[in-house]
């Protein structure tokens, strides 16, 4: 396919008076006729333009009234702050830039707010869609993000998690899967991994695939870290992995294609899917915080899309200030509400004809995490489908494993008692075991490496992750189960202005965090240059920080960009073996 030609779409025009009565600074203006809000700076001749959402979770801005010099907004959601001379975030710093609307002014001296846009590629090569018949297209529910999808006479599946945890062992499966989820996916045509995260791309799963079928094709986004990018040291032996780039159509026979869309937060890791089938179309969104700049197609057959919340150390792991219980407690409730809504509204503005809230049903089961089980409130997809229901003709379904959806039958008549069937009566919907003894082994071993003999382990360790000047001290605590400190364990400072790792906290002025990290997670994490997910989203750290500001720079990289191969301990342990040997205790 060539370049797709870029269009002009006007969101907002302010006429001659309107114009004439903005103020110096910060204006925030309405289309009337689509609700739609906008935030226009005016410096003497200077005019800049966004709109009013927040880059981080879509949250509206409002007048900061911390702000002194007329330049920057809050958000209502988690107090991130813009600064719109510049478009810049200013907390976190560091962070994102806000995508800025072209302003423009016509002859008529009106002024006009333009964004820029390819046309929706999913427009390209349009197809009319036909008549389904019963069993044609059938979407089956295995577990979280997985679904198995029949089209035709191929199968597609989606993010296979279907054994053991996700993040370390932090996340563990809601669901029993069903007992033939093997042999289901041995029997797919393709699969499609929207992303990195474990519970999405789950190596314990990809491993029992591999050991049948290491040729089957698996999709992925042209993402800028690669979604396989730790193929070679997890040990799962695939050998069709195919990367495609973003909003191209795939063609898997003359009635099957597929197209994958970046996220616009974080366009280097996170991607969703559009599936068509005979000219219907299925849009699966999975973990997307803005898939595709917002932009997605309407009136699409089905829809499925995370709910729940939840999947994030914050702010659960945190203490100190602010954070109490019942702060923790009312925090939760109110973001947990918030992003209920916000599905509910994305759901009504995009009118499926069907939409599944997937991608949620995870636990912290094991027994070490039960202060998370119990803090980490999610939300239920029942009373999502509900207010979806109040607010809009949008059909919903909350899947259970094993639940098969018959796309031609519902569309023909949603009544239809066959239009979803339910898994067999007396089949276990619930897992209420799990086994960790063997990935809590695989953990473990990392406790007593040889390279932990030697404390110089972390500036090795340190300078290979690559992040320093920036203002910050971090001290790191190795800690038992229950985050006391382990005996013999590691506890050391970094200084990341300079990556020196001094004795006690510089004394110029400097942020300062604290983070005690499960030993045999940190440790498992360190050997193998994994990325810090497995800390933080897996619940195995505790925090501390003040004063009480999200380093976005420093956990962005930790968290994505630490270099694709591991350490070089090989070398490390030859240098430090020609050294002589160190003390093996606390740093």
């Amino acid at each position: 396919m060539g370049s797709i030609e870029q269009t002009a779409e006007l969101l907002l025009c302010l006429s001659p008076a309107e114009v004439a009565n903005l103020k110096e600074g910060i204006n925030f203006v309405r289309n009337k006729s689509t609700g739609k809000d906008y935030i226009l700076y005016k410096s003497k001749s200077l005019l800049r333009a966004c709109k009013n959402m927040c880059k981080h979770q879509g949250g509206l801005f409002i007048k900061d009234i911390e702000d002194l010099d007329g330049r920057s907004v809050r958000c209502t959601k988690h107090n991130w702050k813009l600064d719109v001379s510049t478009m810049k975030y200013i907390n976190p710093p560091g962070s994102f830039c806000q995508d800025e609307l072209v302003v423009e002014e016509s002859e008529e001296n009106e002024l006009l707010l333009l964004e820029l846009n390819p046309p929706n590629p999913w427009d390209s090569e349009p197809r009319s869609p036909e008549d389904l018949a019963f069993g044609e297209v059938q979407i089956t529910y295995l577990t979280h993000a997985c679904m198995d999808l029949k089209l035709g006479d191929k199968r597609m599946v989606f993010d296979p998690w279907l054994t053991g945890p996700a993040f370390a062992r932090g996340w563990w499966l809601l669901h029993e899967p069903p007992s033939d989820w093997l042999e289901r996916l041995c029997q797919a045509d393709l699969i499609y991994i929207s992303h990195m995260h474990s519970d999405h791309l789950s190596y314990p799963t990809l491993k029992k695939l591999a050991g049948r079928r290491p040729d089957i094709p698996i999709y992925v986004g042209k993402t800028e870290r690669p979604v396989f990018w730790n193929l070679n040291q997890s040990g799962v032996q695939l050998t069709n992995i195919n990367v495609v780039p973003f909003g191209i159509w795939q063609q898997v026979d003359e009635n099957l294609r597929f197209m994958i869309l970046m996220d616009g937060v974080h366009p280097e890791m996170d991607t969703c899917i559009i599936v068509e089938y005979k000219g219907h179309k299925i849009l699966n969104t999975v973990d997307c915080t803005r898939p595709n700049g917002g932009r997605l197609p309407m009136k699409v057959d089905l829809m499925m899309s995370d709910f729940a919340g939840g999947a994030s150390g914050f702010p659960m792991t945190f203490s100190g200030g602010k954070f109490t219980e019942e702060w923790k407690a009312q925090f939760i409730k109110t973001e947990r509400k918030k992003l209920l809504n916000y599905k509910a509204r994305l759901v009504k503005d995009l009118q499926p004809r069907i939409y599944c809230p997937f991608a949620g049903y995870f636990v912290e089961s094991h027994p070490s995490d039960k202060y998370i089980k119990e803090t980490n409130i999610k939300n239920d997809p029942d009373e999502l489908n509900n207010l979806i229901k109040k607010n809009s003709d949008v059909l919903t379904w909350t899947p259970r494993p094993g639940a098969t959806l018959d796309l031609g039958r519902m569309l023909k008549d949603p009544t239809d008692s066959k239009g979803i069937i339910d898994p067999p009566e007396g089949t276990k919907i619930y897992k209420d075991s799990w086994d960790f003894g063997p990935y809590l082994k695989i953990l473990n071993a990392a406790v007593g490496d040889e390279i932990f003999r030697h404390p110089s382990w972390i500036k090795e360790y340190f300078t290979w992750a690559g992040f320093k000047d920036y203002n910050l001290v971090v001290r790191m605590i190795e800690t038992d189960e229950d985050f006391s400190p382990f005996p013999g364990g590691y506890d050391y400072l970094v200084d990341f202005l300079d990556l020196s790792f001094p004795k006690e906290r510089p004394s110029r002025e400097h942020p300062y965090e604290e983070i005690r990290s499960r030993v045999d997670v940190i440790r498992h994490v360190v050997k193998n240059g994994l990325l810090w997910d497995d800390l933080y989203i897996g619940f195995q750290t505790r925090l501390q920080r003040d004063p009480d500001i999200y380093h976005h720079l420093f956990w962005n990289h930790f968290q994505i960009k630490l270099p694709l191969t591991p350490p070089n301990w090989k070398s490390f342990l030859i240098y430090c073996g020609e050294r002589g040997p160190e003390i093996s205790q606390g740093y």
